[in-house]
Order: C-alpha cells, then sequence, then structure tokens
C-alpha cells in the first residue's frame, strides 16, 4: 500500500481500492469516450483527467474511444479536435483510437439475440405515439400494440430495417422491459433506429444506427472496461446499463459509477448552447478564446498543467455545485507568474516627448525577463526621446494617491529613467495629444544624486523603435453567473472582447503562437495565431489580479 499512501483520493479511487483488494479485479481499465458531435470543453477536461489520472495512477490502461452513433451530428473533424485536445492535455490512450462504429456488427448481433429471447420487438408506433405511450413521473406507461409480435416476425422485421427496405421513422428496435417502471429509461427503450447517412467511419454499409444507452454498455463490456466512470445525469441509465449487459451473452461485467459534472460560473457547457453559441454569431468558432472548450482556452493562453490541477482542485464528488471561474483563473495566473517572462506592451498609447534627451539615436537599455528568475536571462528594449505611455498613467491634477505621471511631478519609467512632465498639447477638442518631459540622465538604474523620492513607477515603448500590435482583452462570455437558467441573447456580455491597438517592445518579435508573456501591470498575454509579422496579435489569457469579484459586489 505505500504506492498509494500520496495518491489523491476520492469516492471513485475508494471503490478501485476495494475491488483490487477483494480481487474483484486484477487492474484497472478505464476509458474515455467522447461523442464526436462538437469540440472538446472544460467539463471533458475533468472526465480526462479522471479517466487517464486514475489508470496512471494504478498503473492500468485508459482507452480514447468515440461513442460514433449519431452520424447526422458527428464528423472526423470533431474527431480529430478531440483527438489534439486529449494528447494537448498530456494523456495517452491505450493502443489505437476506438470506435463504437468498430462493434457495429456485434451490437447488431446482440440486438438479434435480444429479439430472439423476446426481449426486443419492432415497433411501427410513430415517434409521437411512442411518447405519449411512455407515461408520465406519476402514471405508468402503455404496451405498445406491437410488443408482443411473435419472435420470428420481429427478427424479419428488424431484417427489412437492416436491408433499408423502410424509410426513416416508419419504425424502431426497442427492448421490452418494464413500462410501469419507475425509472423512464427501462420503459421498453429504443435501442436501434433507421438512418440514411453516411457515417464517418462506416461510409454507406448502415442505415440502422444503436442508440446511445445499448452501445456504450456493450462497448465497455468488449473492451474489458473494469470502472465505467460518467457523470450524475446517467445515473437512472445505469439500470438500462446493467439489463442490457445482463441479457445478452457476454462474458465482461463491467459497472457504471457516476461522478457530478463540471458547472463553472459565467458560462455554459450545455453541447447545445455551446453550438448556439457558434451557429448564431456570439463566438468566432469553438476555439473562440471566450469558449469554455480546450481548443479555447489553449488559444487564450491557458496550459495543460493549469487546467489539470484546476481539475485536481475542485475533486471528484457526487454533489453537483456551481465553480466560481476564479478558481480556474488562478490556476493559470498562479503558473504563469511563476514561469512567463515580462514585458513591456502600451495598449492605449500617448505620446510623451523627452526634451532634454540628447541622442537622436537613442539607446539600448536592459531588462530582466523574470523578476525572480535571473536563469531566464535580459532582453534588450530601445529607449528613445520620444515614447509612449498608458493614456491612463497620466493626469493634469491628482491626489497623493495617484503615483502615476501628474503634471509638475516625476515618475520612474520602468528599467529606465526618471521623467518629469512640463507641460500638454492638445487638440481643438482639449484631448492631450502630447505630454512634454524632461528627464534626469543620472536615474538609471538609481535614485536621483539629490535624494528625492520618485514613488511611481510606469511601463513604456519607445515610440520609434516598436512593433504595433492588437490587443484583445477577452473577459468573461456572460453577465450573469448561471446563464444557462436564461436566454443566451439576455445573458451575454457585449464587452466580453475588447480590440486595441497598441504597441509592444521589439522583443516579443518572434515569439510563438500560443508562448506566454507577462504585459507588466496589465496580464498575462499569449501570441494569437491570427498576428502577421507586420501586425501581432496578443489575447490576454487573464488580468494580473481577479477584478470580478470587486465588480460583482
Amino acid at each position: 500500500m505505500a504506492e498509494t499512501e500520496n495518491r489523491p483520493t476520492n469516492f471513485i479511487r475508494q471503490i478501485i481500492d476495494r475491488d483490487l483488494e477483494s480481487g474483484l479485479h486484477s487492474s484497472v481499465h478505464t476509458r474515455f469516450p467522447p461523442e464526436p458531435n462538437g469540440f472538446l470543453h472544460i467539463g471533458h477536461a475533468k472526465s480526462i483527467c479522471l479517466n487517464f489520472g486514475i489508470a496512471e495512477d494504478y498503473k492500468g490502461t485508459c482507452n480514447l474511444r468515440f461513442d460514433d452513433t449519431n452520424p447526422e451530428k458527428e464528423s472526423i473533424d470533431y474527431v480529430n479536435a478531440i483527438k489534439e485536445d486529449v494528447s494537448w492535455l498530456g494523456y495517452h490512450w491505450e493502443g489505437e483510437v476506438r470506435y463504437s462504429s468498430d462493434y457495429f456488427d456485434k451490437l447488431h448481433g446482440y440486438a438479434v439475440e435480444l429479439i430472439e429471447k423476446g426481449l426486443a420487438f419492432v415497433d411501427f408506433s410513430s415517434q409521437e405515439q411512442i411518447r405519449e405511450m411512455r407515461g408520465t413521473l406519476k402514471a405508468p406507461g402503455q404496451h405498445s400494440p406491437y410488443r408482443d409480435t411473435d419472435a420470428a416476425t420481429n427478427l424479419a422485421e428488424f431484417d427489412k430495417m437492416t436491408k433499408g427496405e423502410y424509410p426513416e421513422g416508419h419504425c424502431c428496435l426497442r427492448a421490452k422491459i418494464d413500462m410501469a417502471s419507475p425509472f423512464m429509461c427501462m420503459r421498453d427503450p429504443v435501442i436501434y433506429r433507421i438512418k440514411f447517412a453516411n457515417h464517418h467511419q462506416t461510409g454507406e454499409k448502415w442505415c440502422v444506427y444503436p442508440m446511445y444507452d445499448f452501445t456504450h454498455c456493450i462497448s465497455d463490456a468488449i473492451e474489458g472496461i473494469s470502472h465505467s466512470l460518467c457523470t450524475l445525469e446517467f445515473q437512472d441509465n445505469r439500470r438500462l446499463y446493467d439489463w442490457v449487459i445482463d441479457n445478452i451473452s457476454i462474458e465482461t461485467q463491467p459497472r457504471q459509477y457516476e461522478f457530478s459534472r463540471l458547472n463553472l460560473e459565467y458560462t455554459v457547457l450545455s453541447k447545445r448552447k455551446l453550438i448556439q453559441l457558434v451557429t448564431e454569431g456570439f463566438v468566432d468558432g469553438w476555439d473562440d478564446p471566450r469558449m469554455p472548450t480546450i481548443a479555447g482556452l489553449r488559444r487564450r493562453g491557458y496550459t495543460p498543467a493549469s487546467i489539470r490541477e484546476f481539475c485536481s482542485r475542485i475533486g471528484v464528488t457526487k454533489m453537483d455545485n456551481l465553480i466560481e471561474m476564479s478558481m480556474l483563473e488562478a490556476c493559470i495566473r498562479d503558473e504563469l507568474n511563476e514561469d512567463a517572462p515580462r514585458a513591456m506592451a502600451v495598449l492605449d498609447p500617448i505620446k510623451v516627448v523627452i526634451e532634454n534627451y540628447a541622442n537622436t539615436e537613442g539607446e539600448i537599455l536592459k531588462a530582466a525577463n523574470h523578476p525572480n528568475k535571473p536563469e531566464l536571462g535580459e532582453r534588450e528594449l530601445a529607449f528613445d526621446g520620444e515614447i509612449y505611455i498608458e493614456r491612463d498613467d497620466f493626469r493634469e491634477e491628482a491626489n497623493k494617491k495617484y503615483k502615476r505621471l501628474v503634471l509638475g511631478k516625476e515618475v520612474r519609467l520602468r528599467n529606465a529613467y526618471v521623467i518629469k512632465a512640463e507641460r500638454v498639447e492638445k487638440d481643438a477638442e482639449g484631448n492631450i495629444q502630447t505630454i512634454y518631459c524632461t528627464y534626469d540622465a543620472d536615474t538609471l538604474g538609481k535614485d536621483p544624486a539629490d535624494g528625492r523620492k520618485v514613488k511611481g513607477v510606469i511601463h513604456w515603448v519607445s515610440a520609434v523603435r516598436n512593433n504595433p500590435a492588437e490587443i484583445r482583452l477577452y473577459d468573461r462570455l456572460f453577465k450573469e453567473a448561471n446563464p444557462g437558467a436564461m436566454e443566451l441573447a439576455e445573458a451575454y456580455n457585449s464587452e466580453s472582447l475588447v480590440k486595441l491597438n497598441g504597441v509592444v517592445e521589439c522583443s516579443l518579435v518572434g515569439k510563438a503562437i500560443g508562448e506566454a508573456v507577462q504585459f507588466e501591470r496589465t496580464g498575462y498575454f499569449c501570441l494569437d495565431k491570427e498576428s502577421q509579422q507586420d501586425k501581432l496579435v496578443f489575447n490576454r489569457t487573464v488580468a494580473l489580479r481577479d477584478t470580478w469579484a470587486k465588480i460583482g459586489d
């Protein structure tokens, strides 16, 4: 047991420990079974970390299996995106990627077996009639008029379905279980339906497709899954999972265990609503950095380690709760504070002219790439007689609490000199266009010689040698903490993306797409894939501090 002492624990791991100790299982075999009908989101990341993490910790194996039973909504693009996401998170599946469609022949055979046992029948009722016959939570369902059809007739009709002799919706295959069951999923559920659609793996081979609940448990059994882990909405369906396994001739008997799904503030994790966000233009695709998809988080600058850490912090329980967005942001903020190199960028530039700076060619200054990691080295800063500072870093008048540049007072330029604001130039509307300053040439890297105290420090970028950049300030996609309870348009945060035309220091040229950097005093950013050589694009990953707590109060 020494190897397990330092493992994280939860109710699922306690079950696995008991199963291994009792000899019920000699090894652990899990699976991650996404449906390829959309991109993975942060909720899927929780399941990925759980299934693959358990397999790693117990020296077991984990399959990646696509539950691809609905070809109309699936595509190979989703398959490829999901594989990329799992790999990016740092996990490796056992053997080749698996598909439920790999087992379509066997699944069809098990359906035939249920028909032969009198446990399944072909129903020619319409979908509306079947829905009406299901009953309610308070009233039992009604038997279909086709429920007692003999096995031979059902076999012949299912064969016609399989050969494409009936149109879509004309009939379906239902399991014969219990129309009075308190669990709606047990009231003679549909297990096969007709669909004339091209499948991304099997092409035109099939025109009947098994339902998810019938497919999932059999696929687990075929693959020898020891612990089938899913979210709580499938808790009632465990009855159907067990019923199918118990009534077909298959040796492996997997067990299903449920845990609470992830609910995250200020976003939605319903795949239907995520698709709506994309198709209705609320966001610019599945990898929009405002999306809670793994692709969106990756593009925004989140790292695999930060997402794994988040999943570790929230834990695994059976209790539904709403996780604060600040928990996710804290994970990436903590990591980038330690690892991200520093640089300077001015997001809303205003020009400063240093009138007594005589060096027409400017100079090159040095700055540490990280204040606490000298091993990361230094970078070069171009300093000239004209620079840009943030517009908010200057006021003509201010009280003593304002520690930035004020007319007639001094401030230090980070990694450079002390400057003093002497006068301003305004346009016809009274807007400040240029700030004219003087500098103390003897303050590079040291305090003024006469003992003057300069408390404020601001960042800057040369106005002569810089790179223009589009700065994208991403914020929470919704104004409401629980947007799932509202119409998306009503909860949508119209200021979730603000684009600014800024300037950045020249050291940022050559950064790799997605590479993280801290813009000093501003936040953590990464280079976006839409960057061009003549105009960089940076996405804000997260602010230096959590500002939403204040906004919400």
